[in-house]
């Protein structure tokens, strides 16, 4: 499975500050739960990266 593999499965994805200073990533899938935490550096890093694939995916559609 890649990045490029389609798969008909449906999620859920929660994104929120945590109690402990870190940021959380919850996916939700098929009945199994995955809690990623980040500290906010790594957080921003990773929105930069979607920021990026973003831009990159407008230039593929044209």
């Amino acid at each position: 499975m890649g990045i490029n593999t389609e798969r008909d499965i449906e999620a859920n994805l929660q994104i929120g500050p945590t109690d402990h200073g870190m940021v959380r990533l919850f996916v939700e899938a098929r009945g199994v739960e995955i809690p990623m935490d980040f500290d906010p550096e790594e957080a921003e890093e990773i929105a930069d990266e979607i920021r990026a694939a973003a831009q990159a995916a407008r230039q593929v559609r044209r």
